[in-house]
């Protein structure tokens, strides 16, 4: 693409969204500048896959450095955007960008609405992800788990957790807390081979037989279900601890219960039966109630975008152009929307967990990315180019340092990496140390050591 065509394009997140819209954009000739809230790229990749999936995240990595290290992309980590923050969206949008695309994932955490959930010991599974994989602000922080840990839930998210418990927490025993039936699990049969060898198995068939006249009332036979559980506890990763893992179907915790010191003692949970929905089911309270003792909760309960960015917002997401435009990829989906006015926002558009929270991981995202600039491709077609990218360079920079901001570029990026390669310390779940702290990172770069 000759540089009178060429676009300057500001991509906000890097990970595998907003990676995803610099690369396809990038090889299309367009000058891309990525601004990144976390020092380092790869959001989820970096710090919400489990920890012991090194090659999965090193070919991720290899992915990204190869992409920042191309001339026409631009990297500054250590940024974020929002009202107070280092940018406004307002700043991002005049600096003279052809098109802004927000990648920034779901900061925020949807409130866990049941009573007692301020106490001691009630955690987010995305804060406990964080801390495990030391996301800045997380990583140092403790999280203290007592013995018995509830988790409610039954999915992914739920055995990577597990996984962390048992292997390196080693606490007494874990409980997947289910709302509905082993039938309607969700984990990935693969995941469970993390865990499986902790896996209480008397304890899994008494909560069957406790379960299975509920079972029986739509049609599932619990002895042909808890066959198919158990057989997927296959080439089960070695055990390292004693810890026992079992379930609680049927289940909904209905209020956090606390000793004197505002600690949790456990659950108060209400029985469920199972009732069809089409081909599926739905779980119905029957309003009969019992107390279910562990010393610390960990709710799945899904994720919010950040309300103080600046960009439109409804009911924990951002605004999208309700009116279609009948291409394919809809450019509507992508589309930044101000209600007030009736119009999309000029130039703004969403990509990955910011368009739409929670939807999959890393593969999800990353085609959300390719189809977001798919759509960013469509509109820069319309426009005559911009602002050179030297010019809108310079005016960041200038900002930034007029606000004291402490970019990191990827040289600084490729000194911390060495860093962290050639320190001896603590690995643990990880497999390779990182520093939980963005003034150790800061430090570490501005000083040039490495």
């Amino acid at each position: 693409m000759s540089a009178a065509k060429a676009h300057v394009i500001i991509v906000a997140g890097a990970g595998p969204a907003g990676m995803a819209v610099a690369s396809s954009l990038s090889k299309a000739g367009h000058e891309v500048i990525i601004l990144n809230r976390d020092i380092k790229f790869g959001g989820l990749a970096e710090y919400g896959i489990f920890p012991s999936k090194l090659k999965l995240r090193g070919g991720l990595k290899k992915q990204y450095w190869d992409l920042l290290e191309q001339p026409n992309v631009h990297y500054f980590g250590n940024i974020s955007i929002g009202n107070g923050k280092d940018l406004t969206v307002e700043d991002v949008r005049g600096l003279g960008p052809s098109a802004v695309v927000f990648s920034i994932g779901a900061q925020g955490t949807k409130a866990i609405g049941v009573e007692g959930d301020s106490a001691k010991g009630v955690f987010h599974a995305k804060d406990v992800v964080y801390h495990f994989n030391r996301l800045p602000g997380f990583g140092d922080r403790p999280f203290e788990m007592g013995k018995h840990v509830a988790v409610i839930g039954a999915g992914d998210v739920m055995v990577d957790i597990s996984h962390w418990l048992i292997r390196y927490k080693k606490v007494d025993r874990v409980t997947a807390i289910v709302r509905r039936g082993p039938v309607e699990r969700k984990y990935n049969p693969k995941e469970i081979r993390a865990v499986c060898a902790n896996m209480d198995l008397d304890g899994i068939k008494k909560e069957f037989d406790r379960i299975k006249d509920r079972m029986a009332a739509v049609g599932q036979n619990a002895d042909h279900v808890l066959r198919g559980l158990t057989d997927e506890f296959t080439k089960c990763e070695p055990k390292v601890s004693e810890t026992k893992m079992g379930f609680r179907f049927l289940a909904s915790p209905k209020r956090i219960l606390v000793d004197g010191n505002n600690r949790v003692r456990g659950l108060e949970m209400e029985d469920n039966k199972l009732d069809p929905k089409g081909d599926d089911t739905v779980a119905i309270g029957l309003k009969q109630y019992y107390e279910f003792p562990c010393d610390a909760v960990v709710f799945a309960v899904g994720d919010k975008v950040d309300e103080t960015v600046g960009l439109p917002y409804k009911s924990g997401m951002f605004v999208t152009n309700p009116n279609k435009t009948g291409n394919d990829p809809d450019d509507s989906l992508f589309q930044a929307y101000d209600e007030a006015v009736g119009k999309v926002v000029e130039g703004v558009f969403l990509a990955g967990w910011a368009r739409k929270a929670s939807e999959g991981l890393v593969g999800i995202a990353k085609r959300d990315g390719d189809w977001c600039a798919e759509v960013v491709t469509r509109y820069l077609a319309t426009k005559v180019t911009g602002s050179q990218a030297k010019v809108v360079l310079d005016k960041l920079h200038a900002i930034l340092k007029n606000r004291k901001s402490r970019p990191v570029d990827v040289k600084g990026l490729r000194a911390l990496e060495a860093a962290e390669k050639s320190h001896k310390g603590m690995t643990d779940c990880i497999g390779e140390f990182k520093y939980a702290s963005n003034q150790e990172m800061i430090a570490l770069i501005e000083r040039g050591k490495a």
